[in-house]
């Protein structure tokens, strides 16, 4: 009780007041007379009950408020714990005055306790104790069995749950046996990969100094095209002149030659001329002519040619 009283005083009371709302017992003249009168009253009671004096402190609105709050509760509880407690002081009036009763039944038809063996007593006090905890009001064998029956069906429903527990339980263990598996592999997956760290930052070091050689490289391959463009360009080298234009020189070049091969044979006949000078002479500016003409022919084919293309 004391603690109680305590616990109130503490939170319904501001022990430290301010400047706004503080206030003496003498200077509560805007305060609701009757909450304050109806508060002490209550606070006196419940004090004087456990023997100790009401403790000084400021009657504020917000304390006046919160204790009139507590005081209407306890007052409300009060009132319901008295009607229970009369309540079941009647019934148990009804229960001794019943007991009286049915003792003198027993008594009248020679069953009383005092003349039951010991063992009936102790069966009786088994059945009795069986009641209770079936929560049943009498000892009829249909009672108990109903009782009984909502024994069963509570067991039933009790091992349906405890099997689907020990299903899911199963699930979970299954699962987790799973889990430690495969963190057991990324485990083994990261010590893995942190043995191969040395070795790859080895090959990345060695990529990195070749690509600085690649792009060393690719700057003078650059710069020598460049170059060699510069220099096509000086020559005359024209985008046209392909490998396709070239072989088709050669093979007129081919044509040429065949057709100019008769030719040179028989001027290297010439080398065998009877010792006529005049008619050899007359043969000799003949196949020169022939000769020369074939060479300007053969000029002018690859001066058109060349012309075409570009």
């Amino acid at each position: 009780m004391e603690s109680k009283l305590d616990e109130m005083m503490s939170s319904a009371v501001d022990v430290s007041p301010s400047n706004s709302d503080t206030g003496s017992i003498g200077s509560t003249s805007g305060y609701d007379t009757a909450r304050i009168e109806q508060v002490k009253a209550w606070l006196s009671s419940q004090f004087n009950a456990v023997g100790r004096q009401v403790p000084d402190f400021e009657y504020t609105p917000s304390n006046i408020a919160h204790l009139h709050n507590i005081v209407l509760l306890s007052q409300a509880r009060t009132r319901a714990s008295s009607i229970v407690a009369d309540d079941l002081r009647i019934k148990a009036a009804e229960y001794r005055s019943q007991a009286v009763r049915v003792r003198e039944i027993l008594d009248s038809v020679g069953l009383s306790q005092e003349r039951l063996p010991p063992l009936a007593v102790g069966s009786t006090q088994v059945i009795a104790t069986v009641a209770n905890l079936l929560s049943i009001r009498d000892t009829e064998l249909s009672s108990f069995m109903v009782a009984m029956g909502d024994l069963m069906l509570r067991k039933e429903d009790v091992k349906e749950k405890r099997t689907k527990l020990i299903k899911e339980s199963k699930k979970l263990l299954e699962y987790t046996r799973k889990a430690i598996a495969k963190l057991n592999d990324l485990k083994k997956t990261l010590l893995k990969f942190e043995n191969e760290v040395p070795a790859h930052e080895a090959h990345m070091n060695q990529w990195e100094s070749n690509l600085i050689t690649m792009d060393s490289k690719e700057r003078q391959y650059v710069l020598q095209h460049s170059n060699y463009k510069a220099l096509l360009n000086l020559v005359g080298y024209v985008p046209n002149i392909n490998h396709g234009v070239l072989i088709k020189l050669a093979e007129h070049r081919k044509d040429l030659e065949k057709k100019t091969k008769p030719i040179m044979d028989t001027l290297r006949s010439y080398q065998d001329l009877p010792p006529d000078k005049a008619l050899a002479a007359l043969a000799i500016e003949d196949k020169k002519r022939q000769y020369a003409a074939a060479e300007n022919y053969l000029e002018d084919v690859l001066h058109s040619a060349l012309t075409t293309q570009k």
